[in-house]
């Protein structure tokens, strides 16, 4: 395993707001990275930071009803990790950590956490078991051998299961966070315990967020050749700051919306200098993350946060994809009076196929008990909408991006922010009007519930596939383009997972494969069809 070296990292800062925190960057790093601070700037920098909060604080605008907020907390900034103790406030920027083995490639909340992580790992992957046969049956070729990965996803349980599957498979990987609120921190130091370089803790600023990406990009005697992304900041932060590392990319695997879309604008306009997979449309990726996931999620999520009984509610669903269709399913079937809106006619004529009404916001905004939106879009539910909801309404967000319910709107000085408990913000109006809103717009399933193990065994094996199809491939494969993951892999993955359920396929007989026009092995189905 390549260490990193202090180099010239140490004094090398990204100037950011320390209030602007997103899932999706609303900071170009090739702009804002380009200035670099001495560390005694830092530290000051991070002395009126302190201030600030405090200030915060102090503010009626936010009451916060818990007694372990930490001191760093506010209504903007809403770090949910805090900690009555004092050493747990510091940045883990600030401490200096060695794992047993005195390796100290990394930076995580607290190293002293391994052992709760390492069990966390071992139970995840008692339920992930095709990415576990994948470790087995390709441990012993090393289908990755002289990978070098930059990864850049959510840090769980799930994802150490995948990062310790691709090093048995013989890479070496480098790993930060994609969202400031979803690490596991007793995951994260399990994997620095076990010497790989992580850099990722629950509750970043945006600052340390892009520093944890640059750490894991630009190392000592350490040049990236792959890429593993969820949002696209990884590859993002390489192709602005580190353009001719970037060249030397054999691959990109990217498994988000947000991330695909951008893969395509830099394929467009001609950026896009190395081949990337998709395989976010993947189908066994689009079916059980986005759909059969969200299906157990949405409830998952909202009975932590709220108790509420579903029972009778009135809920409007903002989109009708993979993740809306899943919602949908599980609200109605806990009694749910369920609403949809969508843009696209195809969707909505699906979901009246399916027993939903479909209405514009504005018609029924004014009388529902929760707004669940699942867009990817931004501005879906604005200040106007919030303003004739209720009293006690839910908002939350299970769309990749946070910009679907416009939060920033709710940060004026004639509305009071309460804090009632870890993801949960009351906001009221000065008549006394109070809406709940969840994980401040972000993506509610990873910031107040877990995902099922199961599923992410699908997509990780999934992006296994793809990151080793991309390494191996002969020269001239693939282009500088975006591609899908060839079906046959899709079929594979879904293979590795069939004797969970105790299935059996049917094969084809020579007679009915010819008569199909098919190989006996598959693929089984044409690109175009839809499942």
């Amino acid at each position: 395993m390549a260490e990193a070296g202090d180099g010239n990292f140490s004094n090398s800062q990204p100037k950011c707001s320390p209030t602007a925190i997103t899932d999706a960057p609303i900071t170009d790093p090739g702009s804002s990275i380009k200035n670099i601070e001495g560390s005694n700037a830092f530290v000051g920098q991070r002395k009126l930071e302190s201030k600030s909060a405090a200030a915060l604080k102090k503010s009626s605008r936010y009451r916060s009803r818990s007694l372990s907020a930490s001191s760093t907390d506010s209504y903007s900034s809403a770090s949910y990790t805090g900690s009555s103790s004092d050493e747990d406030d510091v940045s883990p920027r600030e401490k200096l950590q060695k794992n047993s083995k005195e390796f100290s490639d990394f930076c995580v909340k607290n190293i002293s956490q391994h052992a709760f992580g390492r069990r966390e790992i071992e139970i995840a992957e008692q339920e992930m078991p095709g990415i576990m046969a994948l470790r087995r049956r390709a441990g012993d070729d090393k289908p990755l051998k002289s990978a070098k990965i930059v990864g850049c996803t959510h840090i769980n349980a799930q994802t150490a299961v995948l990062v310790e599957t691709l090093v048995e498979l013989g890479a070496q990987v480098r790993w930060a966070a994609c969202n400031i609120y979803s690490t596991q921190n007793e995951v994260a130091a399990a994997l620095a315990e076990a010497g790989y370089p992580v850099f990722a803790w629950r509750g970043e600023t945006e600052e340390d967020f892009w520093w944890c990406i640059d750490k894991c990009v630009n190392a000592e005697g350490w040049q990236p050749n792959m890429i593993l992304d969820d949002g696209g900041d990884a590859t993002h932060l390489m192709l602005k700051k580190y353009p001719a590392m970037f060249k030397m990319i054999k691959g990109i695997v990217e498994e988000s919306v947000t991330g695909v879309h951008r893969l395509y604008q830099l394929s467009k306009a001609g950026k896009l200098s190395v081949p990337a997979m998709n395989v976010n449309d993947s189908v066994t990726k689009t079916k059980f993350d986005n759909l059969y996931s969200c299906r157990e999620s949405i409830i998952d999520s909202l009975k932590r946060t709220t108790d509420m009984m579903f029972g009778g509610k009135q809920v409007v669903l903002c989109g009708y994809g993979e993740v809306g269709k899943g919602c949908c399913q599980a609200l109605k079937g806990l009694g749910c009076v369920v609403y949809v809106t969508e843009i696209d006619p195809i969707c909505a004529i699906q979901a009246c196929m399916d027993g939903f009404r479909v209405v514009k916001l504005n018609e029924v905004v004014r009388n529902v008990d929760i707004v669940v939106t699942a867009t990817g879009n931004k501005n879906v539910v604005t200040r106007e909408h919030m303003d004739k909801m209720k009293s006690g309404c839910v908002i939350c967000n299970m769309g990749h991006s946070n910009t679907e319910i416009d939060v920033n709107s709710l940060r004026t000085p004639d509305l009071t922010w309460e804090k009632v408990r870890s993801q949960v913000d009351h906001v009221i109006w000065p008549d006394g009007k109070r809406i709940v809103l969840l994980a401040e717009g972000r993506l509610v399933n990873l910031s107040c519930s877990s995902l099922p193990s199961f599923v992410v065994s699908i997509t990780a094996a999934t992006q296994a596939l793809a990151l080793i199809e991309l390494f191996n491939a002969p020269h001239g494969r693939y282009k500088s383009d975006v591609y899908l993951l060839p079906k046959k892999m899709d079929e594979y993955v879904a293979s590795l997972h069939l004797p969970t359920f105790d299935a059996h396929l049917t094969e084809l007989s020579d007679e009915q494969a010819k008569y199909m026009g098919l190989n006996k092995a598959g693929p089984f189905k044409p690109n175009y069809y839809r499942y």
